[in-house]
């Protein structure tokens, strides 16, 4: 038997992370597939276009700004993203044990974490497109003016890692209950959470508490780490901050998944 560390134990290792690289890229691939089976999907990303556009136009005044940037646009993120993605992930894992199929699924070759991340990376990339279909915006704002290209890049990345940190949170309460509406209410709970954290009422009303305390609290909200990407600020620290938050999230989904596995 050759040692861990041998040549010959190389393509084992290099064939179980193909193995796993495959089984997760078929479930995202299934769930992918299951969003666009039905009117459901073109109704959210209709819904999304829609909203955001009047938010950005309407609401921001977009034109009355008289500046090439997309500001007026991505402030909105945040709080449609609120909504709209619980309501993208409240189905990840309640409707598999309302039907029964979380059972038949894992009991199949695949491990809970790779059905964990295919489903998380499959709604991810719905919500990626959805973001993606916003290009007119960019067609606007470079027909109107001179914008900054890396400013824009760097908003994009931000709510592309915002709908993620979003969504892992979408997963970890849909993992808790089988009812998609309860699902659905503890996600933008959780969310909102992660919006008012730092948000300056919140720290205000807690004036009582101890410096150190409001440092943890504010520490938690996404808010400051999406800023730095929508002032064009790429910082190692603000992503390390979402990967975080959906690392733990799928962390806990895992265990809530085992646990009831295990029961």
């Amino acid at each position: 038997m050759p040692a861990p560390g041998s040549a010959a134990a190389l393509p084992v290792a290099a064939g179980e992370h193909t193995g796993a690289l495959h089984h997760i890229w078929a479930i995202a691939k299934r769930e992918l597939g299951g969003y666009f089976a039905s009117p459901v999907a073109y109704i959210f990303i209709v819904i999304f276009l829609v909203l955001i556009g009047f938010f950005t136009f309407n609401v921001g005044r977009f034109f009355l700004r008289n500046e090439a940037s997309l500001n007026s646009f991505f402030m909105w993120h945040p709080w449609l993203y609120l909504f709209l993605v619980p309501a993208v992930g409240m189905r990840l894992w309640a409707e598999e044990r309302r039907v029964g199929t979380i059972e038949l699924l894992l009991t199949m070759p695949v491990t809970a974490w790779q059905a964990i991340v295919g489903k998380f990376l499959a709604s991810w990339l719905f919500l990626g497109l959805a973001l993606a279909l916003t290009f007119p915006m960019i067609i606007t704002v470079a027909y109107l003016g001179n914008p900054d290209a890396g400013a824009v890049f760097c908003g994009y990345l931000g709510s592309f890692l915002l709908a993620g940190a979003y969504l892992s949170v979408g997963s970890m309460t849909s993992a808790m209950t089988r009812n998609q509406v309860i699902s659905f209410i503890l996600s933008v709970v959780g969310c909102l959470f992660l919006v008012l954290a730092g948000w300056p009422p919140v720290t205000d009303a807690l004036t009582w508490a101890p410096a150190w305390l409001l440092d943890l609290v504010a520490s938690f909200s996404v808010m400051p780490h999406f800023e730095s990407f929508q002032r064009g600020v790429l910082d190692l620290r603000d992503v390390v901050y979402f990967a975080l938050v959906m690392v733990f999230c799928l962390f806990t989904t895992g265990v809530i998944i085992r646990s009831h596995r295990a029961g």
